[in-house]
């Protein structure tokens, strides 16, 4: 067997040409392609000497930078930047970046690289456990979970790691320390009969299709939400997942699959396909599920997510994760039958066994299901004597609840609506639509109730107008004056809070979230100023 070289070491193998070449790794691209730099030679020996003069010369632009001595926090940067971002998608490197500019170089940053000891970090993990929690503490308490103290440990031990291959320390002070055990999350899973009033709930605040595909699939919230038209095929009822869609700092990012294993194609059944079908027609977007604002683009994933809390509050079900109801597709495929390789294929585990890892629970009572037929057909003993009832396949559930759907308190139509979004501030919404065929939505903000309608009348009034001039005299083109954007909301906001910093805050007061605050923020910044 040939022997591995170290990492680092570069590659050295003889061509077939018959010369020598060896190549070296000096970094990455912003795409997490690698960077080589190669050396060629008749004779092996020659071939080495010029690789080492290689080596040495990248090396020495390295040593001005990094050294034993320089903080565990600019190393830790230094790694990040060049061997960890470049392989990383973007929705994980936020996660990335939250955690060491936010948790591990505040406080052990300042360390240098070749003091850092084990000592450091095992007293850094348990300041993180009883007080490192840095927003909604009131919520979940003043310590992260023990996923987040793991997380962090992991980024420290592989930059340390690679401390270690640089030859910048001896050995990895993060190996051997003692961390909050793993701990299995419990499973959140719907049971028949709220499937059945989300399904209901769901119809009366016209999400249904949504649901009704992710229940049926199991797909995960970013490949729900990249679905094309295109990707659907209406004969055959095959679905291919081929991309996901996330968003960083309200920013839209189109990308591949999580994995390999995520690139696939789902068989949908018919009674989905014809609901999808009739579905079409109203819709105009190439994107299945499009935004409400913008139908160029897919649907947000925090949107989804809101939409299931509120649909399971009215619905009066047990609140879940939107990630849950691709636990309740497996867990439902399983115990109708579905075997673990033909689920791990369709919901885009990398193998079977991350699936029977998940879902051991079911498989157990599988297992214990089919001991049981063997043993009625072996020894005579039939299942009702155990006490075990085996599965029976159904094709369709019955329906086992009288569920009306809640309706809430609507306004009558043309009269627009009106809601609170922050302690001082209302919003009236009115939408119609226009000559050009589409729905234009328009909003006006009040500091209380009895303002807000009267501005919301007035713009009704406006409209109504506005729409009729333009059908008499055949226009067809529709222009608004500026709207008062989230933007606008927020510069009028903190024009009148100057000493309001907390983005969360502004956010809250001004119905946006805090993506939205933080884009704007610099652009606002100055406008204040100047002004």
């Amino acid at each position: 067997m040939a022997r591995k070289r170290k990492n680092g070491d570069g590659m050295l193998r003889l061509r077939s040409d018959g010369r020598w070449e060896a190549r070296l790794l000096i970094g990455y691209t912003d795409k997490g392609k690698a960077i080589t730099k190669n050396v060629t030679a008749k004779d092996k020996d020659d071939c080495i000497k010029k690789f080492e003069e290689l080596k040495e010369k990248y090396e020495a632009s390295k040593k001005d930078e990094v050294s034993p001595h320089m903080c565990f926090g600019d190393w830790l940067i230094f790694w990040y930047e060049n061997y960890s971002k470049p392989r990383l998608r973007v929705g994980t490197r936020q996660k990335y970046e939250n955690m060491i500019y936010k948790h591990i170089i505040p406080a052990i940053g300042k360390i240098p690289l070749d003091r850092l000891s084990q000592n450091d970090l095992q007293q850094f993990y348990m300041e993180l456990k009883t007080d490192g929690r840095i927003r909604m503490r009131e919520e979940h308490g003043s310590g992260l979970s023990d996923k987040s103290i793991r997380d962090c440990h992991a980024r420290c031990r592989s930059a340390l790691e690679k401390a270690c291959e640089e030859k910048l320390i001896r050995q990895n002070p993060a190996e051997g320390c003692r961390l909050p055990s793993k701990t299995k999350r419990n499973l959140q899973v719907l049971t028949r009969e709220e499937i059945q009033k989300l399904f209901i709930q769901a119809k009366e605040e016209r999400y249904y299709e949504l649901f009704l595909l992710e229940i049926s699939t199991g797909l995960r919230i970013g490949e729900l939400t990249a679905l094309q038209w295109k990707d659907l095929n209406f004969d055959t009822c095959r679905l291919n997942i081929e991309r996901q869609a996330s968003r960083v700092d309200g920013k839209l990012f189109i990308s591949e699959p999580k994995t390999k294993a995520s690139i696939r194609t789902v068989i949908l059944p018919k009674y989905v396909v014809e609901v999808l079908k009739s579905y079409k027609e109203k819709c105009k977007s190439r994107w299945i599920f499009p935004s409400p604002v913008n139908e160029d683009e897919p649907l947000a994933s925090s949107t989804c997510r809101k939409r299931l809390h509120k649909i399971l509050d009215h619905a009066g079900c047990k609140d879940v994760r939107f990630h849950d109801l691709r636990h309740t597709f497996a867990t439902t495929a399983l115990s109708y039958g579905m075997d673990v390789k033909t689920l791990s294929s369709v919901i885009g585990h990398v193998s079977a066994s991350t699936t029977l890892d998940i879902y051991s629970h079911i498989t157990e009572t599988m297992k214990k299901d089919a001991a049981q037929k063997i043993d009625a057909e072996i020894g005579g003993v039939t299942p009702c004597e155990e006490g075990f009832k085996p599965q029976t396949v159904k094709t369709r559930p019955p329906v086992v609840t009288n569920f009306t759907a809640y309706k809430g308190k609507k306004r009558r139509d043309g009269t627009g609506s009106l809601r609170k979004i922050s302690e001082n501030t209302w919003e009236g919404r009115y939408v119609r639509t226009w000559p050009d065929g589409k729905r234009h939505p328009q909003n006006v903000y009040g500091k209380d109730r009895e303002e807000c309608t009267q501005k919301l009348k007035k713009l009704i009034e406006e409209t109504d107008k506005k729409i009729d001039e333009m059908k008499e005299k055949g226009e067809t083109e529709v222009s608004f004056p500026t709207a008062y954007t989230s933007k606008a909301r927020i510069r009028d906001y903190m024009k009148e809070h100057m000493d309001e910093t907390n983005k969360t805050t502004i956010a809250k007061a001004t119905g946006t979230d805090r993506g939205t605050v933080r884009r704007y923020w610099e652009e606002i910044m100055k406008e204040l100023r100047v002004g």
